[in-house]
């Protein structure tokens, strides 16, 4: 697996959804992108940047661009954070890992002394050609939302 690096093809979309539905990258032509990986579903910082996409997702709409937060959580999970916090965003449910494995998302983090592998919080821009625009990694909530609808509105 290489790093995925603006001008890039993005890698290939396709998983189930909050509320039963289904997510391909491959159906949104003539339409931008944006898809941002989280850690866990209801979880503070996971929770905050759900919030700011949805605040802004006329705003996605407007710039042409479609917005979907993708974790390994599963779909059931997805359906009440969803609920729960009132989320406008698609919610795509990763259980197998496939995505997080081909976006290069799916990294070793270590807390307290412990390693494991778990999702590094990042956000890729894809134009309506399938091409990845941009990438953000290791990603700080405060503000992001906004950074990437200015990059949406850019192209």
């Amino acid at each position: 697996m290489s790093e995925i690096t603006e001008g890039m093809k993005a890698p290939a979309i396709d998983l189930p959804t909050d509320g039963g539905g289904r997510f391909t990258l491959a159906d949104g032509p003539g339409r931008a992108t944006v898809v941002f990986f989280y850690p866990k579903a209801d979880t503070p910082g996971c929770t905050n940047e759900a919030k700011d996409f949805s605040a802004l997702i006329e705003d996605f709409a407007a710039a042409g661009a479609r917005v979907i937060g993708v974790s390994r959580d599963p779909v059931r999970a997805l359906d009440r954070f969803k609920t729960k916090h009132d989320l406008k965003v698609i919610l795509g449910s990763d259980e197998a890992g496939s995505v997080t494995e081909a976006f290069g998302v799916w990294v070793e983090k270590s807390m307290y002394g412990r390693t494991y592998m778990g999702i590094e919080r990042s956000t890729f821009l894809i134009d309506a050609g399938g091409t990845v625009r941009h990438v953000w990694r290791s990603v700080k909530v405060k503000g992001h939302a906004q950074e990437v609808l200015e990059a949406a509105r850019a192209f």
